[in-house]
């Protein structure tokens, strides 16, 4: 990486920040939280009517403000709270807390209000999707699961990777494309029951947010996207709880104050019962098998004083298969603690240590010639610091650093017990550092122009001790070169600039655009589309490039009828260099020699993305349509001719909808479409030794049938007695209610008596899946 292109950046910098240094200003700073539960409220809008300028709170509520000596009207405002105003003569630098009271509900309507209304108008950032946790409630949910990933799978942009999946393919990426975060823990696998239900507990998320391609320059690692999910703080003035029970699985959140307006908890648990309903079953088999899951969520934070707070949280979560013969486990866990800072009123930081840990063991139990156990494993450890100057009204600038030292554990499979004939077989593990630091600026540059630019420099480190195979242009090993323990023997540099640009045509409407570069530098391997967790993460290394992806974006953004409905259309094409695949019929288990049978290309992908929403009256939603195309080109597949990638599904359109009949009744309705897809079948075979060899077709070059579905519910919520502080809540849901058999799978069979004839097979997962819920909350 050039040092020039370092040096050159910081210059233009300082350049552009200060040439728009104002006058000497005061600061009005403080953190803004719901008066109800004393939780911060992210993204909230603090505008000053007279000057006509706006700012935000930051992930943690915080905000700040710097403005010439004088008096102001400031309002205060966030999606379904009342306004709040105060006038303020500004004459020292002054701290104000502000508590937003949850608006008036006669009918759970949301409340709308002119500034917050028009806040995704001036937002420089684009290509973002907020979702809260209320707006996931009303989605009619699968067995009844309210689930977090299945609402983002309805966004523009975004698509399921296989029926009932937890996986996202976002702008035409792969899975593991995107970063999932939980308190800034990473998620490596987001799917309980074999990817069918999430690991997010709806009832312990504060705020999701996923960023399709504008990354702030603090993120990195990933080229498709971000999903920011927050855990609640804990409700710091009273204590309550909610939950629900339904047919496949149970929860119960509880929160309070560990000392009134100082510090709150808030636990989580949830846990499903599959395998209670196997034992009504008449199959013999069916009743001896063990299915199910289970997750905990937990969160402690502390206000030591006005400067400085203590967060400490964290997750955990199995699933369980087993059966008379095999069984199977896989789990993630999580663990964070962070420290908030105010250094002084323009400068904010915050400073966590996070660790996160995926495996998955799976085998045949003892007594058996075959029993054997299989364990395979990713745990990071990650110190990062954080900071937000907010040096004046016209510039917030963002820096900070972070360093991840990773230990993949590909496997290692060993047999049990005397009668076991498997004998001991071990991959090597590897070990990286991914560190990095990052600078960047939101600038106002006038009443009309947002820029903001900024830059991420990143490093991976492998360590030894390692075994490092050389190929040939076949993939079969030439020699090998081992590293010592602890021996740093590679890195890679990245230079990843971020831009992003807003034109404010007026009050109502705004033009954005962006551009970024991301660099990736682990990966999974995985050759199926399907929801098993048996994936195997690996890193970048002298035989594997990073993956580096360009994205440049433009954008659209309108609102309508005093922000009661907001319209949106975006533009972007995606180039990723030294892009992934395999080769056909690719052995990735258990296979030391796995670089090997990774090939190297480009990929592609471009698409529009239309979007209308209204967020307030009875009738809420969103419609979105989004054409694109998603091709690679690898070296060694399909004659090294382009292809389209297992995620290219050219129209997508989503419909959602939430019906508020009275203050007892509500209906909620989602009704989505895809193009099928992309499938490589065989279209012939031919015998060589007696055994039937098939001939297949170019990569990807059918298409399973094209995918809908609609699911619908209803939500009654009965009379609440006056005073009585257990409320009720009963919701019935139809999953795909018109029944529709969407293909999973696709086999092709022959029958002895007639070898030669061939015919497809279709499988599919769902028909139509009616449930029932019981919600509570106290």
């Amino acid at each position: 990486m050039n040092k020039k292109y370092i040096l050159s950046f910081v210059i233009l910098f300082a350049a552009f920040v200060l040439a728009a240094s104002p006058v000497e200003t005061k600061t009005i700073s403080g953190y803004i939280t719901d008066s109800k539960d004393g939780e911060s409220l992210p993204g909230a809008t603090i505008f000053i009517k007279d000057l006509k300028i706006g700012s935000s709170s930051n992930n943690y509520g915080y905000y700040s403000i710097s403005l010439p000596a004088n008096n102001y009207e400031i309002v205060f405002s966030f999606l379904g709270y009342t306004d709040r105003v105060i006038d303020i003569r500004l004459m020292n630098d002054t701290t104000i807390n502000i508590e937003m009271v949850s608006a008036s509900e006669q009918l759970n309507e949301v409340v709308i209000t002119e500034q917050s209304a028009n806040a995704n108008i001036i937002s420089s950032q684009m290509s973002v999707n907020k979702i809260s946790s209320k707006t996931i409630q009303a989605i009619p949910a699968l067995m009844g699961e309210i689930d977090l990933i299945k609402a983002l799978q309805l966004l523009p942009g975004v698509k399921f990777v296989a029926e009932g999946s937890s996986g996202l393919s976002v702008r035409g990426g792969s899975p593991d494309q995107n970063l999932i975060l939980l308190d800034e823990a990473t998620v490596y696998n987001s799917g309980h029951l074999m990817g069918f239900f999430s690991v997010f507990n709806n009832d312990a998320v504060k705020s999701v947010e996923l960023y399709k391609g504008d990354l702030p320059s603090k993120y990195g690692g990933r080229l498709a996207s971000l999903i920011d999910v927050r855990m609640k703080d804990g409700n710091i003035k009273e204590f309550h709880g909610n939950g629900g029970i339904g047919l496949i699985s149970s929860r119960l959140m509880l929160e309070g104050p560990i000392a009134k307006n100082k510090a709150s908890f808030m636990v989580a648990a949830r846990r499903s019962y599959a395998d209670v309903f196997l034992l009504l079953s008449s199959n013999e088999n069916l009743r001896n098998n063990v299915l199910y899951f289970y997750d905990f969520n937990g969160k402690v934070n502390y206000s030591i004083n006005k400067n400085n707070r203590i967060f400490l949280s964290g997750y955990m979560g199995k699933d369980v298969f087993k059966n008379g013969i095999f069984g199977m486990t896989w789990g993630n866990s999580t663990g964070t603690i962070r420290w908030n800072h105010i250094f002084h009123e323009k400068l904010f930081s915050n400073t966590a240590f996070v660790a996160s840990r995926f495996n998955y063991d799976l085998g045949i139990p003892e007594g058996n010639s075959r029993a054997f156990n299989w364990g395979s494993s990713l745990t990071d450890y990650n110190l990062k610091s954080d900071y937000t100057w907010y040096m004046n009204s016209n510039n917030t600038i963002t820096f900070g650093i972070s360093m991840m030292h990773h230990t993949f554990f590909p496997g290692t499979i060993e047999g049990i017990g005397e009668e076991s004939f498997i004998t001991k077989y071990s991959l090597p593990n590897n070990y990286a550092l991914e560190s990095a630091i990052y600078l960047g600026n939101e600038q106002k540059l006038g009443s009309v122009f947002i820029l903001k630019y900024g830059v991420r420099v990143s490093m991976f480190n492998n360590i030894g001790s390692a075994t490092i195979f050389n190929y040939d242009n076949a993939g079969s090993v030439i020699d090998s070169t081992t590293y010592s323990s602890g021996n740093f023997f590679n890195t890679y540099t990245g230079f990843e600039p971020r831009l992003g640009a807003v034109f404010i045509v007026n009050e109502v409407s705004s033009i954005k655009a962006s551009y970024s570069k991301n660099i990736q530098y682990i990966q999974q391997a995985q050759n199926s589309t399907a929801g098993s967790p048996l994936h195997i993460w690996f890193p970048a290394s002298p035989n594997i490039l990073p993956q580096i992806g360009h994205q440049i974006a433009l954008g659209y953004f309108r609102n309508f009828k005093s922000g009661m409905f907001e319209t949106s259309a975006e533009a972007y094409y995606k180039k990723t260099n030294n892009a992934i695949d395999f080769k056909d019929h690719a052995d990735l288990l258990l296979n030391k020699y796995m670089e090997g049978e990774m090939l190297r290309g480009k990929g592609w992908s471009y698409g529009v993305e239309v979007m209308v929403k209204k967020a307030t009256g009875k009738l809420t939603g969103w419609a979105s349509y989004t054409f694109s195309k998603s091709i690679r080109e690898i070296d060694g597949i399909n004659d090294n001719k382009s292809y389209d990638s297992p995620y290219d599904r050219p129209n997508d359109v989503s419909i959602v909808a939430n019906y508020i009949l009275n203050k007892h009744i509500s209906f909620g309705a989602t009704w989505v479409y895809s193009t099928g897809q992309p499938v490589t079948f065989p279209v012939g075979r031919f015998e060589y030794n007696n055994t039937i060899i098939p001939v297949y077709s170019d990569r990807n070059s059918y298409r399973m049938p094209d995918y809908h579905r609609l699911d619908l519910s209803v939500t009654f919520k009965p009379e609440n007695k006056s005073g009585k502080k257990w409320h009720n809540e009963f919701n019935i849901s139809i999953y795909n209610a018109y029944n529709r058999h969407n293909a999973y799978m696709i086999n092709f069979k022959s029958e002895p008596d007639t070898p030669d004839v061939t015919y497809a097979e279709m499988t599919y997962l769902f028909g139509i899946i009616p449930s029932f819920t019981y919600n509570f909350k106290f």
